[in-house]
C-alpha cells in the first residue's frame, strides 16, 4: 500500500469523476473542486457529463450524472482518459462510471444508497459490493454517507429529504480531505449562495462538507490522503471558463473593437443555450439579445441587424443550424456580415443531446442550396473560443460574408483557467465606414478583398435595396444568366481569398516523416497529448491542429506531401478527410468515433502506431 501511495503522489496530474443521480448535485460539487483546485494554481479542465433525459426515473440508468476534473502540474489538456478516483452515490453510478475508473484506482462508494429497490432499478441482480472482485480490482473505500450525512445534521430543524439533498457536500468534503484541497472557497461559496435565502441549508451544507472531511481523517475507515504537484503559471489574472461563457465575452469583445453594438438573434437549443444567457447580462456593453420563437426567426432577426449596421449573431446547435440553412442562403446573396455559433451535439436529429460528436462539418460547409459559400471556423479549446469569436467576426466584417464558428458540447460545457487577456492586446477588427457624400454603389468591391461596400440604410444618399433576388453590381433585379454565373464566382472567390488572411498553423514535429496528423475542434488536447507522448518516446509523428475549415489555409497540401501516411482524428465518420482527400488529392486515413465521448489519449496512441 505505502508503494501504490508513494506512486499517486509523484503523478503530475489526477483525475477525479463524481457520478451519481441527477439530482444528487454532482455538477455542484465538481464544478467547486475544480475551482478549489485552480485556487491552489493547479491547471484544470474538466467535463461535467449530464444525463440526456430533462428528468429520467430517480435511481435509474440513464438519470445518471457525472462530472470529472483533470488538475495537476502539467500535461493537462483534456479531463484526462480514466480517472484516478471515482466517487459514486448510488447502484446506477457505480454500473455506469466503473469502466471510467483505472485499474488499482480509488473508488468510493456510498452504500447507504445500494438497496434493494435502488439495485433493481440499475439493473443488478445482485450486490455488487459483495462481490470480492471489486476489492481486487480497485481500492475500494465504503462509507455510508446517507446516514453519516443524517447523523451530522440531525440536530438540525430541517426535514429528512432536506438533509439527504446536503450528501453531495458531505461525499466532497471526503474528496478535499483524499486530495489536500481547501475548504475555504466552498465554504464561502455556500454563504453567498444560501445565507440570505435559506440560512439552515447554509449551515447544513457546510457542517456536512467539514463532516466529511473529518470522516477523511478517521483511520478507522482507512482513507488514503495524497498530494498533486503544483503548476507554475505565467504572471496573470486568472479565471475559469467554459467555451460557452468564453464565446459570449469573444463576441462582447468583438463588438467592443468594431465600434459596433452587438445584436443575437437565438432561440434556446442543447448546448448552446447558455451563449444566449451570457450575452442577456451585458447590456452595459450595448449587447442587444432576442430569444425568437424558433430557429429560422432567431438568423432573421440576426440579419436584420447586420442589415441595421450591428456585428450580428445567431446561435445554435446541429438541428437548428439546418433549419438556418435557408436564411443563411438569403446572408451569402445578400453579403452580409453574420456570425453563426454553431455548438454541435450527437445527431441526427435530436440523436444524444447532451453528448459530443463533430459530425456538423459537411452541414456547414455545404448544407445550402445553390453556390452559397460561408467560411467556417473552429475553436480547439474552452479558453480559444474566446479568440476563435473574435476571429469569426473580424472576418465577417472585413469580407462582408456569413462565417460559421464550431465548437461543440465538450468545448461548451468544459471548463479550463483563462489568462484574461489585456484589453490592448485585442486587435482592433473595425472596418472603414462609407462617409457621408461618397457614391455608393450596393455591389462595388473592393479589388484586393472582394468584399462589397456596406451602408447603413435610412442615410441619405445610401439608400439601396438588397434581398434574396440576384441583383447587378447596382443593386437591381437581374436574370440575366451570365450576371448570376459571375456573381457567384464573385461570392465564391471572396471566400476563398480569405486563405490570403489567415496563416498556416504551426507544425508540431518535423515538417517530412512517415506521420502526419491533423486534427480540428475540439480533438486538439487529445490528439496533442497522444503525439507529445509519442514524439517522446522517439517516434516520428508530427501534428497539426487547423482551425479554418473553409477556405482551407495556404501550404497545408504541400505539407501533406511531405508525408508518408496523414491521419485524420474526428468524433464523426469521416468529414474532414472526406474533404481533404476532395481538395488535395491526398490518401487521407481516418480515425473515427461517434460515442459521444472524445478520443482517449491511449486510444489515439494505438491507433497511430497502426499506420507506423
Amino acid at each position: 500500500m505505502a508503494e501504490e501511495l508513494q506512486t499517486l503522489m509523484e503523478k503530475d496530474s489526477v483525475v477525479v469523476r463524481f457520478a451519481g443521480d441527477s439530482g444528487d448535485g454532482m455538477q455542484t460539487v465538481g464544478e467547486l473542486f475544480a475551482d478549489a483546485s485552480a485556487l491552489l494554481g493547479d491547471a484544470i479542465v474538466t467535463f461535467p457529463d449530464f444525463p440526456s433525459e430533462i428528468r429520467a426515473p430517480a435511481g435509474s440508468l440513464p438519470g445518471v450524472s457525472g462530472f470529472q476534473v483533470h488538475f495537476g502540474a502539467a500535461n493537462v489538456m483534456t479531463p484526462g482518459d480514466k480517472a484516478d478516483a471515482l466517487v459514486v452515490m448510488n447502484p446506477a453510478a457505480l454500473k455506469v462510471n466503473l469502466r471510467e475508473l483505472e485499474p488499482k484506482g480509488l473508488l468510493i462508494i456510498n452504500t447507504g444508497s445500494f438497496t434493494p429497490a435502488n439495485l433493481k432499478k440499475a439493473l443488478y441482480e445482485t450486490n455488487p459490493l459483495d462481490d470480492p472482485a471489486l476489492d481486487e480490482e480497485f481500492r475500494v473505500i465504503k462509507v455510508d454517507i446517507n446516514a453519516l450525512t443524517n447523523e451530522a445534521l440531525k440536530e438540525m430543524p430541517l426535514k429528512p429529504a432536506l438533509r439527504a439533498r446536503c450528501k453531495n457536500f458531505f461525499a466532497l468534503g471526503i474528496t478535499y480531505w483524499v486530495y489536500s484541497r481547501p475548504l475555504d472557497l466552498t465554504l464561502e461559496w455556500i454563504e453567498t449562495k444560501w445565507r440570505d435565502r435559506l440560512p439552515l441549508m447554509a449551515d447544513a451544507n457546510s457542517l456536512a462538507l467539514k463532516t466529511g472531511y473529518i470522516v477523511g481523517e478517521n483511520k478507522d475507515i482507512d482513507i488514503p490522503q495524497y498530494t498533486v504537484h503544483k503548476r507554475m503559471l505565467e504572471d496573470g489574472v486568472y479565471r475559469k471558463i467554459t467555451g460557452n461563457e468564453a464565446t459570449a465575452l469573444g463576441l462582447i469583445a468583438a463588438a467592443e473593437n468594431s465600434w459596433r453594438d452587438l445584436v443575437l438573434g437565438s432561440y434556446p437549443i442543447t448546448p448552446a443555450t447558455p451563449i444566449l444567457e451570457t450575452l442577456s447580462k451585458h447590456r452595459n456593453f450595448n449587447v442587444k439579445t432576442v430569444q425568437a420563437e424558433d430557429e429560422i426567426a432567431a438568423i432573421g432577426v440576426a440579419i436584420g441587424a447586420s442589415f441595421a449596421g450591428a456585428l450580428a449573431v445567431t446561435t445554435t446547435s446541429g438541428p437548428g443550424l439546418c433549419l438556418k440553412s435557408e436564411a443563411l442562403g438569403l446572408a451569402v446573396i445578400t453579403e452580409l456580415p453574420l456570425v453563426v455559433i454553431n455548438v454541435q451535439r450527437a445527431g441526427p436529429s435530436t440523436g444524444l443531446p447532451t453528448k459530443t460528436e463533430q459530425a456538423d462539418l459537411l452541414q456547414t460547409l455545404y448544407g445550402r442550396n445553390g453556390e452559397s459559400p460561408v467560411a467556417v471556423l473552429a475553436a480547439d479549446s474552452p479558453g480559444d473560443c474566446f479568440d476563435c469569436a473574435i476571429e469569426a467576426s473580424r472576418l465577417a466584417l472585413k469580407f462582408r460574408t456569413p462565417v460559421v464558428m464550431l465548437t461543440d458540447t465538450y468545448l461548451a460545457n468544459g471548463s479550463e483557467p483563462w489568462k484574461i487577456p489585456s484589453v490592448t492586446d485585442i486587435p482592433d477588427i473595425s472596418v472603414e465606414p462609407i462617409r457621408q457624400g461618397e457614391e455608393y454603389v450596393p455591389y462595388k468591391r473592393d479589388p484586393k478583398t472582394l468584399a462589397r461596400r456596406l451602408a447603413v440604410p435610412g442615410r441619405p444618399g445610401f439608400e439601396h435595396r438588397i434581398g434574396g433576388l440576384e441583383k447587378t453590381e447596382s443593386g437591381q433585379v437581374s436574370y440575366d444568366a451570365e450576371n448570376h454565373e459571375k456573381m457567384c464566382r464573385l461570392r465564391a472567390d471572396k471566400v476563398k481569398g480569405i486563405a490570403n488572411d489567415i496563416p498556416l498553423p504551426a507544425l508540431l514535429g518535423a515538417p517530412t516523416g512517415r506521420l502526419l496528423v491533423i486534427g480540428w475542434g475540439s480533438t486538439y488536447g487529445s490528439i496533442r497529448m497522444a503525439v507529445e507522448r509519442m514524439q517522446s518516446a522517439g517516434e516520428a509523428v508530427s501534428f497539426i491542429h487547423l482551425r479554418h475549415l473553409n477556405p482551407l489555409p495556404h501550404g497545408l497540401g504541400e505539407l501533406m506531401k511531405q508525408f508518408d501516411t496523414v491521419v485524420v482524428p474526428e468524433l464523426n465518420l469521416g468529414h474532414l478527410s472526406l474533404v481533404l482527400r476532395a481538395e488535395f488529392l491526398v490518401d487521407v486515413k481516418s480515425i473515427n468515433k461517434v460515442q459521444g465521448r472524445m478520443f482517449q489519449i491511449s486510444e489515439l496512441v494505438d491507433a497511430f502506431r497502426e499506420y507506423l
